[in-house]
């Protein structure tokens, strides 16, 4: 959030350090106000390392968007321009935006509003193809997104939306005329995606090898957060937010037809090996489990809720059993 990080939020800044290992690191920001996301802009330009940095105008929950940020800014376009003009003034590295097809299901509007990006200072756009309104719901339209591809020429597009296999991505880009696509909840269910893609291939990844990158970011998390309580605990619950979503691949081995599609809810299936069916279960307490193999026994008292809420844990109130 571009206020938080003029308010000098550690919390907010920890999220602009690049790691050594990546090659390509951009940052996107969200915010309602010209002046505050142009002065954002400088201090990135001016402190952070990036190669890019992208506005958020998708972001469809709402207390951003009743603040007049993300997809409401697609409905308040001298706003948007104002941001955007000001924005690519200010940085030495290229300004992109993120949005959706619209703000409503049955009034899409953002392939009127690219080509005033490419005008404004945008170099490129990605649009993911569901409304402000449809939420997460319903599959993206891609047909739509094919559409805004036209819109954007020559600057580069991205789509994105429901995208969990290499197969997604070549469907995509051969019949929309895309540029590229942007991954998004597919990268927290199954974040070997980008080897897929590269690869060409469907990998049939084992419990372990899953296990093994819940070892690396729990490793990483401690390093960064440190080893101390506190530190742990916060490792925890971006472990625990995590799994929430990992749970929902389905082990290629299991699948009936390829590839799984993002929004598929599979029925109840036996799974090859104790710790793959630990993995599947969709129970917090059974995520609890696995941050306890990584992270020792949960404290007292411990709560946890989802962002999307749909399954929290809470520790269950001691009481007297008498016989």
């Amino acid at each position: 959030m571009s206020t938080n990080l003029l308010q000098g939020q550690s919390s907010e800044w920890a999220l602009l350090k690049r790691h050594s290992s990546e090659d390509f690191f951009g940052v996107q920001i969200c915010g309602s106000f010209p002046d505050s996301m142009t002065r954002c802009a400088q201090l990135l330009n001016q402190y952070a390392d990036v190669d890019f940095v992208d506005i958020n105008v998708g972001c469809p929950i709402d207390l951003v968007f009743q603040k007049g940020g993300g997809c409401a800014l697609m409905g308040r376009l001298t706003r948007f321009e104002t941001i955007v003009r000001g924005m690519s003034t200010a940085l030495d590295v290229p300004l992109t935006v993120k949005m959706r097809t619209g703000i409503h299901d049955r009034n899409f509007t953002a392939h009127k509003i690219i080509p005033q990006l490419r005008d404004w200072g945008a170099s490129l756009v990605t649009v993911h193809g569901r409304s402000r309104e449809q939420r997460y719901t319903r599959a993206a339209n891609w047909e739509y997104l094919s559409e805004c591809a036209r819109a954007a020429a020559p600057m580069p597009f991205y789509g994105n939306g429901d995208i969990l296999s290499y197969e997604d991505v070549l469907q995509h880009r051969q019949s929309t005329g895309v540029d590229g696509v942007m991954v998004a909840r597919g990268a927290l269910i199954k974040p070997w995606i980008f080897t897929e893609i590269k690869e060409q291939r469907h990998w049939d990844i084992s419990s372990t090898e899953r296990f093994s990158m819940l070892q690396d970011f729990t490793r990483f998390g401690l390093s960064h957060w440190g080893s101390d309580t506190q530190g742990v605990e916060t490792v925890r619950r971006f472990l625990l937010e995590w799994l929430s979503f990992l749970y929902r691949y389905i082990p290629i081995g299991l699948l009936e037809v390829l590839p799984q599609r993002i929004n598929e809810r599979p029925p109840l299936y036996y799974a090859r090996d104790d710790l793959e069916s630990l993995m599947a279960s969709g129970h917090c307490q059974d995520w609890i489990k696995l941050s306890e193999r990584l992270l020792g026994p949960i404290p007292d008292n411990f709560n946890f809720v989802p962002k999307h809420k749909a399954n929290s844990y809470s520790a269950p109130v001691s009481a007297t059993l008498s016989i």
